[in-house]
Parts: structure tokens; sequence; C-alpha cells
């Protein structure tokens, strides 16, 4: 286990690294921390050195310890994320919020539909069940598809194949957009959200955004954290009412909690001026994103059915294309719609570092939510197309 501690470690120092870089140097800034932090993550993924034998005690203690860290990254660096924002610019976008939701999860519906009468094969049985789970996973992210596949008793097996064409075909699709694809994006959707007093201004919000600068400086470590503290509270709050409603730590219902203490904070002056609070939760996110990152497998995909590697492909392929052509009518801004496409396809814990990447928090509540509705309504979703299509 001692090569496990080593990669911990390395998981908290690599962003205290990929920052001090930040500060000091120009091409780091035009990257960015969360595209930097991906790359290494990717590194250590390809070099096997994160990957222990599989089944192995290494391996399934290594692999709880990795599920633990960022099952709290990411709750924490929701609330100080949020405490910046001003609330009451965002439900300037609430339509457009609106739009973009009800957008996205018609996108999938249509995609999963069609490709379902276009893939379906004889030999492939529960294809039905694997359109249920390709719509569950991506109106919510594998929290969904796991229910969706215990629910509808899918095969092991089949799950698996499905989960890692997903991941092949979507992780690049995540990369692409934090990596500069939002630009792309932002041109093809060259809308700006309405702000306060009916202006539209890119800067709302979004200026000094990543600013590591005096971090630790005596008159901003105090505030800072004391925003980490009423972030752990929140988190307690989330967890424990989880307990309570579910039995279980309900990712669910810990996010939903936490967000929305965190808004009802964010209407407090002096919490929603705490200094450098976005950058210590941007922290956070970057140790997330270097283990989510890490977790990729070239090998993942072995002997799969290509026609359901197809399928997963046309899904993601006609769903973000549906949705791009929806907003553009709808009028929905580029960043709005990275941030919806996000939340429905990999869950809210990935909207945060889509977020840093663009430096605009305007749309951060925005993702937030639209994940957590995707949550909320998704297996409900997948469960209704596995019946009809039945």
């Amino acid at each position: 286990m001692i090569r496990a501690y080593i990669i911990i470690a390395l998981y908290v120092l690599v962003p205290v690294i990929i920052i001090e870089c930040f500060k000091r140097w120009t091409w780091m800034q035009k990257i960015g921390t969360v595209v930097a932090a991906y790359a290494v993550g990717i590194i250590f993924a390809l070099t096997g050195f994160v990957h222990f034998e599989p089944e192995t005690t290494a391996a399934i203690s290594f692999g709880k310890l990795q599920s633990t860290i960022m099952s709290i990254a990411v709750p924490l660096a929701i609330p100080l994320m949020l405490f910046n924002c001003d609330f009451k610019l965002w439900t300037k976008a609430l339509p457009k919020t609106i739009w973009s939701l009800v957008g996205g999860i018609t996108a999938v519906l249509v995609a999963v539909i069609s490709g379902y009468f276009i893939f379906r094969r004889p030999d492939i049985p529960e294809f039905h069940n694997i359109a249920a789970m390709m719509t569950g996973i991506y109106t919510g992210g594998t929290m969904n598809f796991n229910a969706l596949g215990a629910s509808l008793g899918v095969d092991k097996t089949v799950m698996a194949i499905v989960l890692a064409f997903e991941m092949v075909f979507t992780t690049p699709y995540i990369f692409f957009i934090i990596g500069g694809g939002y630009k792309v994006f932002r041109k093809v959707l060259p809308y700006q959200d309405v702000t306060k007093k009916g202006r539209t201004d890119d800067n709302v919000e979004s200026k000094d955004v990543e600013n590591y600068r005096g971090m630790f400086d005596k008159k901003n470590v105090g505030g800072m954290f004391a925003g980490l503290g009423l972030s752990i509270v929140f988190l307690a709050i989330g967890a424990g009412l989880a307990l309570w409603l579910t039995g279980k730590l309900n990712e669910l219902v810990i996010i939903l909690t936490i967000t929305t203490l965190s808004i009802i904070a964010s209407f407090f002056k002096k919490v929603r001026e705490l200094p450098k609070t976005f950058e210590l939760g941007m922290f956070f996110i970057l140790i997330f994103s270097v283990i989510v990152a890490s977790l990729f497998d070239i090998h993942s995909v072995n002997g799969g059915s290509l026609m359901i590697g197809l399928f997963v492909l046309w899904v993601m392929v006609i769903a973000a294309s549906l949705h791009l052509i929806f907003c553009r009518i709808a009028k929905v801004s580029g960043d709005l719609f990275c941030v919806s496409q996000i939340a429905l396809l990999c869950s809210p814990p990935f909207v945060p570092p889509v977020v840093g990447a663009m430096k605009n928090k305007k749309v951060l509540i925005s993702g937030i939510v639209i994940g957590l509705v995707g949550y909320a309504i998704g297996t409900y979703l997948g469960v209704a197309i596995a019946f009809i299509l039945k």
C-alpha cells in the first residue's frame, strides 16, 4: 500500500504545482489549470502507475480511497465556488436554463429511440434495456446508469460493455470542451446571458477568475478558511440528511442540499465577499480532475459488441447535435450549452471543472441545476423507454 499512499500524495501535490505554474507562467494560463490536471491524470493512467492488479486487496482498498476523495472533493468545492456568485443575476438567465434543459433531454430521447431502431439486433435481446441505460447515463450520469441496470436486471457483462464504450466516446468530448472547444460553441452560439438591468456583459462574475495570487496572505487566509469551514458544515448537513432520508450517503440528496444551502448563503454579503473561496474550490476540483483522468483505461474495450458501440456513439453525436440546434433556435449562450452538455452527459460534479476552464462563474448554478434535474428524472425516463421499446 506504500505506492497507494504515494499516489494519494501526488493527487494533492500535483494541483499545488499546477497552481504555482499558473501564477508564474503565461503559457500555463493559456492552457488552463483544469486541462493541465486532466493531462497529468491521463499520463498517470497511460503509464500504469495508478493501476493495481484487479480484484486484489490493494486494488480494492485503493479504489475505495480514490472514490472517497472524489466524493469529498466536489461537495466541498461546490459551496466554495458558489459563495461568490450573485444569485440575483442568475435568475435573469433562468428561462434560458429551462430551454437548455428541455432541449438537452429531448435530444437524448430522440437519439436513443432513433438509434434503437437503427442498431438493434436479434442476437442482443437486451437492446431495449441498453437504450434505457443510455437514456439514464446521458440525463444524469453513471448513478442513473447503475440504478437502471440493477432495476432492469441487465447482465453485468452487457453493462460493462456499454459503460466502456460510453467512457471511450464521452471522455474525448469532455477533453475537447475543457481544452478549448467551448470557444467553438461560443462562435456557434454567440448569445450573451442577460444580467443586471438587462445588460449583457461577459465580464460579470467572470473577471479575476482563478486569481491565485495572495491566497495565503494574512488578510485572506481567515476568510478563505471560514468559507471552507462553512462548506464542511454544509457537507455534514447534506450527509446527515441523506442518511436520514435514504439510509445511505445518497449523492443526489447531498449535492441538492449543499447547493441549496450555498445559494442561500450567497445572499449574505459577508459570505459573498469572503476572499479566494472560488480559488480554494478550484483546488479541490483540480484534485478531482487528476483522479478522474487517472481512472481512464485505454484497454477498457476488449471484445465488446461493435453494434453496441455504434449505438452509443450515435446517441452521443445525435444528442449533442440536436441539443446544439435547439440552443441555436432558443438563443442559448455557448457557455450555457457547454455546462448543460456536461451536466447531462456526466452529472453535476463535472460542471465546476468546465466552469473553471471557461472562466465564467455565471453558468455554474445553471449547470448544477440542470444536472440535478437530470439526476432526478433520468432513472424514470430510462424505465419508461425500456417499457415502451420492449
